[in-house]
């Protein structure tokens, strides 16, 4: 079962709760998602997931990334895009022909351990069956599914005093959690309780990019934008147009990995953006040397630049919307990669593994990714690294 294949992973037995400066998710359940049932998966600063084809590598990633689209706003067929994929194949309709799946999480950060539990009906319509936001054993948030004929879900949360609880109505395809900062007035003990803990999740979900660079869209020359780069890379010319004026030293890093990832001599990364043209970007190969264009590079050559720089980077520098309420310092990056090392040789893999705990080690940048097991192979040597073993 994938939840025993979550327990033999590589990552340490559950401890006490550490507690965590910046909000981060430290735990992910898919108690009913696609091929998993009961599975609770650490998250720890660089969590790599290894297994064959099957075995629920992507599904994991799926659902960390669905919950991060729920976390920012988005609506539930943006995050599930597909849902009917994400049932359990034997899953059994009930007598109103009603099927979904369940995921949650564990948002630790300086309120301490906050659970959120969501059920998504996916059949006959796509909609939130019911969600439950809770701390220490106490329901701060929840909500219910009472009329199928209605667009919305009651809902009701913490209140304290005299009322001690407050009840409304909110929409069933968006994440209540997230409405929450809008709906609860914070005049109360219990209702600043419900908005701390509420707060902390939505700062983790937001603070995720989800990153698959496509070798095939980031070849070509580029308009000059504002330098933020897309989740398929696509536009990398451009933000290492940007890296090299504004950020000296990750620029410097990224040209020291480079060195390590592609063939042959490399003295610098540049580019070359003309007045009011395009931008192409180039390794510069040294004195006497012609530079070679990206465009020439190899597939795998380019998902490791694209990959490193985003290890190296931050918020600023990605096309993602962190909570805006609170500084960058405050929260932590979490990159999402399936098929982390997918192109890749053993050299770049493990750069990319060195680079991911030279960044993660500070606190500022977390990794949860999927992994072929050569990868996997070498991760389970260095410390810092929980691999999860999905091989059964």
């Amino acid at each position: 079962m994938p939840a025993q294949a979550a327990r033999r992973g590589s990552a340490p037995p559950a401890g006490p709760a550490q507690r965590h400066a910046r909000p981060v998710i430290t735990e992910l359940r898919l108690s009913a998602f696609g091929r998993h049932r009961g599975a609770a998966f650490p998250i720890g600063p660089v969590t790599l997931f290894a297994g064959p084809s099957g075995s629920g590598k992507s599904q994991v990633l799926a659902a960390y990334e669905a919950l991060a689209g729920l976390g920012a706003g988005a609506a539930l067929e943006e995050a599930f895009p597909d849902p009917a994929a994400r049932i359990p194949e034997r899953a059994v309709p009930d007598a109103q022909r009603r099927r979904g799946f369940r995921l949650g999480c564990t948002v630790d950060g300086p309120a301490g351990p906050v659970r959120l539990d969501l059920a998504v009906q996916a059949e006959p319509t796509l909609r939130i069956a019911g969600e439950r936001l809770s701390q220490d054993g106490q329901i701060l948030f929840a909500t219910a599914l009472r009329d199928p004929g209605r667009r919305s879900v009651q809902a009701s949360w913490l209140t304290g005093g005299a009322v001690g609880v407050t009840r409304a109505p909110l929409p069933d395809d968006r994440l209540g959690t997230a409405l929450l900062p809008l709906r609860v007035a914070g005049s109360t003990a219990g209702q600043r309780k419900v908005l701390t803990a509420a707060e902390q999740v939505i700062v983790a979900l937001r603070s995720v990019f989800a990153c698959d660079p496509r070798p095939d869209r980031m070849r070509a020359p580029v308009p000059q934008g504002e330098g933020r780069l897309l989740g398929d890379c696509a536009n990398l010319a451009d933000v290492l147009r940007r890296t090299r004026h504004e950020c000296g030293t990750r620029h410097a890093l990224l040209a020291e990995a480079a060195r390590t990832g592609c063939a042959g001599p490399v003295a610098a990364l540049d580019v070359r953006a003309p007045e009011g043209g395009t931008v192409t970007a180039v390794l510069d190969r040294g004195p006497g040397r012609p530079a070679t264009e990206l465009a020439r590079l190899g597939a795998g050559e380019l998902r490791f630049l694209a990959l490193a720089l985003v290890l190296l980077t931050g918020p600023g520098v990605l096309d993602m919307d962190p909570a805006a309420e609170l500084l960058s310092a405050q929260q932590a990056l979490t990159v999402l990669a399936d098929g982390l090392d997918r192109g890749l040789d053993g050299r770049q893999g493990g750069e990319l593994l060195r680079l991911a705990l030279l960044s993660c080690g500070r606190g500022h940048v977390r990794l949860v990714a999927a992994v072929g097991e050569g990868t996997a192979a070498a991760a389970r040597r260095l410390e810092g690294v929980s691999v999860v073993d999905l091989s059964s």
